[in-house]
């Protein structure tokens, strides 16, 4: 059965006869309340379907209700509310306002009256005129900041006397835009690039100065301590560490691949492209090994215009850690990031493609002065008939000749190790490199054998590998004095024989080789922060390579090599 109807019935003023009461009664519930405050108290308290009044009463009774309403809807909202009159004073606020400091409070009396007076000077007395728009002012008192907007309230003629303001807490939204302003201006000076400048320093000096900065901007502004960023291999699909931060080795030796299943939260982030935030890692079944005492992550993808290039991963100590702000910000850092490291890497292809240009142009540009001055000797040759002296020297040229078009010929073929007269066999002997044991890795034959062939020379024990599962099962079974290896090669990449062979010796020194930089698993820089002794170029000359070998096993240069430096630098 449902209830009756609620009928309120204002009795001062209104004459209903007792007999129609008792008749409404049988079909209505009847409250009959003779005084107006009483009924005001009421309706407050009480749910009504109609209420009786005389006039008289019921205006009153009106106003009061919607006076009520107002009121608690602007004490229930959350910015403070207030109103000002020409003298500066508030004649009303609600109890928002008044939860603020004495201080806040004055200033924005202040900024009242200044709308008031801006409104007074803009309006027409007219009843029916367009008033001015409402106004936006911001202030500060002491560390925090706030905003109000103010409205012109006009009288029955048009006159503007009261503003009406509305003021709330600005601090946090400030403070937001402050660090993504912050954001913002790392990302450019991570993804500024002066040519003049990058151009003088080699791929690994480039990286390393890349490395620097996102880790300082990582831990300065970011506030992140452990973090690592992983590069996608689009060959292989798996996700490379190029940088890490305060995370153990046993992390970032962990093989993830751009997965959703099966590869933990970075693999997830990789292949969905999606932002994920671990905030309980014992709870949550993605999460693989991080930190060593791990209880929450943050990890987003680093994105390169719509495609997923990588990930950004942070981990901390503390259950909870991050928020969806630490989110937003991550992924606002996480574009310059991946913009730079997509630059650099522009940076090697076009190092390669302009080498080979060059390469390209100076073969096309030799050969036909070659040509000539082949068939010239020839021709003096016959003509110096029974002048063995002559012929002997003009033989000379032609086999000087032919020597320069070899080394053209070696250097267009692509990197590799570029021969000095003799096959570097009249290079001045090093006695220091005697019984040096030296493990030389490179999938390319003539690279390794040629490299063996000239440590061999120095004195030096030479074993070579021709790929990188080799290079390391050797540094698992021997001692070695010095790793050459090239850094791109199937099985293992330079990171992986670097890391191996620290693990057959700490400390063991190891140079790595790329062909005009490229470096695909970002070796250079995660061996760069663990201790590589040098890097190579190819193609390289057989001076540089016995320089960088003499450099990584710790030997001082010849004399007749510092001479030759001095006049380089002279």
């Amino acid at each position: 059965m449902s209830e009756r109807p609620r009928i309120l019935v204002l009795g001062d003023g209104l004459s209903i006869e007792e007999p129609a009461l008792a008749n409404l009664g049988e079909s209505l519930d009847i409250h009959r309340i003779d005084d107006v405050t009483d009924a005001i108290d009421a309706l407050k308290t009480g749910q009504y379907d109609a209420v009786f009044a005389a006039v008289g009463d019921f205006l009153p009774l009106e106003r009061a209700l919607v006076e009520d309403r107002a009121s608690l809807v602007l004490n229930t909202i959350g910015e403070g509310v207030l109103v000002v009159d020409r003298q500066g004073r508030s004649s009303w606020c609600n109890r928002k306002m008044r939860t603020f400091r004495p201080d806040v409070f004055e200033q924005a009396k202040r900024i009242g009256l200044q709308a008031l007076t801006i409104f007074t000077a803009q309006s027409s007395p007219v009843a029916d005129a367009v008033q001015p728009r409402s106004k936006k002012f911001t202030f500060q008192v002491g560390e925090q900041y706030f905003e109000m907007i103010c409205s012109g309230v006009p009288d029955e003629e048009g006159h503007i006397r009261q503003v009406v303001g509305v003021v709330w807490d600005a601090t946090s939204g400030r403070r937001i835009q402050s660090k993504i302003d912050a954001i913002d201006a790392s990302g450019r000076e991570l993804s500024r690039i002066d040519r003049e400048a990058v151009t003088k320093l080699s791929p690994s000096e480039r990286l390393k100065l890349l490395q620097e900065k996102i880790i300082k901007y990582s831990k300065d502004l970011m506030h992140f301590d452990h973090f690592a960023i992983r590069l996608l291999d689009r060959r292989s699909n798996k996700l490379e560490v190029v940088i890490a931060e305060g995370l153990p080795p046993d992390a970032l030796e962990i093989d993830l691949y751009a997965q959703p299943e099966g590869n933990g939260i970075s693999g997830f982030v990789a292949a969905t492209g999606r932002s994920y935030i671990c905030h309980d890692t014992e709870k949550d079944p993605r999460y693989v090994v991080g930190l060593e005492h791990s209880k929450s992550s943050l990890t987003v993808p680093l994105m390169l215009d719509d495609r997923v290039i990588g990930v950004y991963n942070v981990e901390s100590e503390t259950v909870g850690a991050f928020t969806e702000d630490d989110r937003q910000f991550a992924e606002i850092f996480a574009r310059p990031i991946a913009q730079a490291l997509h630059m650099l890497d522009l940076l090697l292809i076009e190092r390669c493609n302009t080498s080979g240009l060059v390469t390209d142009s100076v073969v096309q540009g030799l050969t036909a002065p070659l040509n000539d001055v082949v068939t010239e000797a020839q021709t003096l040759m016959e003509e110096y008939i029974g002048d063995d002296t002559m012929r002997e020297r003009l033989g000379r040229i032609i086999e000087h000749v032919q020597s320069m078009r070899d080394s053209i010929k070696q250097a267009a073929a692509g990197p590799g190790v570029v021969l000095g007269s003799g096959d570097g066999k009249h290079v001045e002997v090093d006695p220091r490199f005697a019984g040096r044991k030296i493990l030389v890795a490179d999938d390319e034959r003539n690279i390794r054998e040629t490299i063996r062939d000239i440590l061999v020379r120095q004195g030096c024990s030479v074993e070579i590998c021709k790929d990188g599962y080799e290079a390391c099962c050797r540094l698992e079974q021997d001692q070695y004095d010095l790793v050459v290896s090239d850094i791109r090669m199937p099985y293992r990449n330079g990171y992986e024989i670097f890391a191996a062979a620290q693990r057959s010796r700490d400390g063991l020194p190891v140079v790595l080789m790329t062909g005009f930089g490229y470096d695909p698993h970002h070796s250079i820089v995660r061996a760069s922060q663990e201790g590589l002794a040098s890097v190579m170029f190819k193609p390289f000359k057989v001076d540089q390579l016995l320089d960088e070998v003499r450099k990584a096993l710790g030997l001082e240069p010849t004399s007749s090599e510092s001479t030759s430096t001095q006049r380089a630098g002279g």
